[in-house]
């Protein structure tokens, strides 16, 4: 038997009723399961099951699915018998990479978002990104000696990166840096597009949240009420949101610059890196992208981070979403039809 990974809480978080009625008649309850194991982020899956071991078989599933993705996708940790994404980066300016065709796929989606946002959300940017990553790090643990990286070898990265040192064999599955020193970072989108992927195959009517990144994959079987999902205030509490947003079948996706960052001479610098300038977005203290496929509205969170606000609206009308700004003075703008999904 596989060893379950979550923690499971009962009926215990019950907003609107314990209990709900299936087509069937049947009394159907709600239940929640987290995990801490993928993505270096928690995971939560709520839903609705007439006994609490069909919820934790729907919820073991969703992670065994999800573990796949992760391991797939990780350029940090290397798995037995698992050609991924590390994989790929040791490999650079050496032979194609075998690969599961799950990593092909994600890599093409990744070429088609670089070309729809004009490159400012770039996988093949993880050299650039990895001297930020250590530099941050090592700020963390070590506040008194934080430092930014060297602008020099910034620059220096940055000569090493562009899909056109990217090789993707379709036919044969295999992918290669054809640079010694390119390098994969997928974080940007890695997480939206792994929870889109098992959830199309996942029961309706749940609500996942991995990291913030949100899916529900049907309304509540509760009258087909919608769930309700916050969006949370920069710098606030955990339970503090700009807005709580009612979600039946799309995603709800957040970047900003409160999630992960470190400081430096008393001035704080974040993890979305903009691609033109090697530095920090500076545009907006957060947005928000609502749209139904959870992989691309975690590559339109940073792309509208990036951009003015007329370019985004524009990126984000193309392709099908909505959004919210929030500006470094706190005043909200939306696209046109953000409003509508809001509870509160």
């Amino acid at each position: 038997m596989k060893r379950r990974v979550f923690a499971l809480a009962l009926a215990a978080l019950l907003l609107s009723g314990c209990a709900a009625k299936a087509p069937s008649g049947q009394a159907l309850h709600r239940y929640e399961a987290s995990f801490l194991t993928l993505f270096d982020t928690v995971t939560t899956i709520v839903g609705y099951a007439g006994t609490r071991e069909d919820f934790e078989r729907t919820a073991q599933a969703f992670h065994d699915g999800l573990l796949e993705y992760h391991q797939l996708f990780d350029i940090y940790h290397s798995y037995d018998g698992v050609n991924n994404l590390k994989t790929v980066n040791d490999s650079a300016g050496g032979a194609p990479v075998e690969v599961d065709r799950r990593i092909i796929e994600l890599l093409l989606f990744c070429r088609e978002l670089a070309e729809l946002t004009a490159g400012k959300v770039d996988v093949t940017m993880g050299s650039v990104l990895e001297l930020w990553h250590e530099a941050r790090s090592e700020g963390v643990d070590d506040p008194e000696h934080a430092a930014l990286p060297d602008r020099a070898a910034l620059d220096a990265a940055a000569e090493h990166t562009g899909f056109d040192l990217l090789e993707i064999d379709e036919q044969a599955s295999t992918v290669r840096l054809t640079d010694p020193l390119a390098r994969l970072d997928v974080g940007a989108v890695a997480k939206g597009y792994a929870v889109e992927q098992v959830c199309r195959s996942a029961p309706a009517g749940l609500l996942v949240s991995v990291g913030g990144n949100v899916r529900a994959t049907g309304p509540k079987p509760e009258g087909d009420a919608p769930w309700v999902v916050g969006v949370q205030k920069p710098d606030g509490e955990k339970q503090d949101y700009l807005h709580t947003l009612y979600v039946s079948d799309s995603s709800v996706v957040s970047s900003g610059d409160y999630q992960r960052y470190y400081t430096v001479d008393g001035v704080r610098y974040h993890h979305i890196i903009d691609p033109e300038t090697l530095r920090p977005g500076t545009l907006w203290r957060a947005v928000t992208v609502v749209c139904p496929d959870s992989g691309l509205a975690d590559g339109l969170s940073t792309a509208l981070f990036l951009l003015p606000r007329e370019e985004g609206e524009d990126l984000a009308q193309r392709c099908g979403a909505q959004a919210m700004w929030v500006a470094e003075d706190g005043t909200l703008s939306y696209t046109g039809d953000f409003l509508e999904a809001v509870r509160t």
